[in-house]
């Protein structure tokens, strides 16, 4: 069923959110294959899904890779339901799966068959909510509700609707703060609209647990977009013109307070190519948790390679194989995902009581001198005996 998208008289548009939605309430409805890109999962995860949902499914990545048993996960833009339903089998019974979407059609077929395949799985763990994924306090059900019981018909029914919408955000939020393990999302951060971005950002922030991650597919384009693109809703909603730029993506994370971005996977073909401009899929995996006070403890880390030196997100130098100085908060991140392999931890021989500890200079030489680690007072002399074993070649 074709329909037309919201323009203006002079053709420019209107409401490019009205364009995603109708777009999408219609292939909820009838297959449209130029939505999405040609994706592997695990077979064996498919053998639940219903053919509606995997006809019917958007995207361009697989973001499910990244999920580990017993994680409460959040997927932005949930459509038809079809990762939600793979994550729930990797999450299993001692997990929780949330999909989060703002178009009715969509949520109607994702949540059709949700009893059936949680009775096929023995167990259910699949929960969809209506809502905008850069709004994720408001629960735009309980706002339906309540319009349904109290229509607007003046200022003063505005007002007290707003004031409703305020009650619900802080009392019932749709996604409440640190709460969720993981964020997934498949090619739909660029259907938002422009000046709802920065918000989208934060609001995946809040809503991950400290130590938390984020795993999202979507579409980045190698040049800028110009505005005659970006105010076509067809390419638009069609997951072109509201790309992010490569790097304007990586950054839009790091503004946002992530660290540990990575480009996980980034495809070799195109995707679209629009006056030259080509379009392409991208997996970004980051972090949640960087914050906190510079503590001094005598830590270092030494960076094994292979880079000469690597700059990190709080821009300090680290060179290779040499003991460089860095906080608490730092050597314990340094020591987990995604930072771990990289990185020969160097703890100081004596442990320095927190209570003990005083701040990081962050504005020093960061190379740490090993009476640092070691303790200014240590003066132990070891010299080792014989070490020849039977048989070793190790001796002359």
């Amino acid at each position: 069923m074709q329909t037309e998208h919201p323009h203006a008289a002079n053709g420019t548009v209107t409401n490019l959110e009205a364009a995603v939605l109708q777009r999408y309430g219609n292939a909820a409805e009838e297959v449209e294959a130029c939505l999405c890109l040609p994706v592997s999962y695990d077979k064996a995860l498919l053998k639940v899904i219903p053919g509606e949902i995997m006809e019917k499914d958007y995207g361009c990545g697989d973001p499910s890779r990244h999920i580990r048993g017993g994680e409460t996960v959040l997927d932005l833009g949930s459509g038809s339901g079809k990762a939600c339903y793979i994550i729930s089998q990797i999450v299993g019974a001692e997990g929780r799966v949330i999909g989060v979407d703002f178009n009715p059609p969509m949520l109607a077929l994702a949540r059709k068959y949700q009893k059936s395949i949680g009775d096929n799985l023995g167990f259910h763990n699949v929960d969809f909510r209506r809502g905008k994924i850069q709004d994720l306090r408001t629960n735009l059900e309980l706002v339906d509700r309540y319009l349904a019981e109290h229509p607007v018909h003046s200022v003063a029914d505005l007002a007290a609707l707003e004031e409703f919408e305020q009650r619900i955000r802080r009392e019932q939020p749709l996604i409440a703060d640190e709460s969720i393990d993981v964020i997934v999302s498949n090619c739909v951060l660029n259907l938002v609209r422009p000046e709802d971005k920065r918000q989208l950002f934060a609001e995946m922030y809040r809503v991950l647990k400290r130590g938390g991650r984020i795993a999202i597919s979507d579409i980045v384009s190698d040049e800028a977009v110009p505005e005659h693109l970006a105010n076509d809703p067809d390419l638009w909603s069609a997951c072109i013109s509201g790309a992010f730029q490569e790097e304007g993506f990586l950054r839009a994370f790091e503004d946002a307070k992530f660290h540990g971005i990575q480009i996980d996977e980034l495809s070799s073909k195109a995707y679209q190519t629009v006056e030259g401009i080509e379009f392409r899929a991208v997996t970004v995996t980051a972090y949640k948790g960087k914050e906190g006070p510079c503590i001094e403890r005598n830590h270092a880390v030494i960076y094994r390679g292979p880079w000469k030196q690597v700059v990190d997100d709080d821009g300090h130098t680290l060179e290779r194989g040499a003991r460089m100085a860095v906080c608490d908060k730092t050597f314990k991140l340094y020591s987990q995902a995604p930072y771990a392999e990289q990185f020969i931890l160097v703890p100081p021989r004596k442990e320095v009581a927190l209570e003990n500890a005083g701040v990081f200079d962050c504005s020093r030489d960061h190379k740490r001198h090993p009476r640092e680690t070691k303790g200014m007072e240590y003066n132990v002399t070891k010299i080792s005996g014989a070490v020849c074993g039977p048989d070793s070649n190790c001796c002359p």
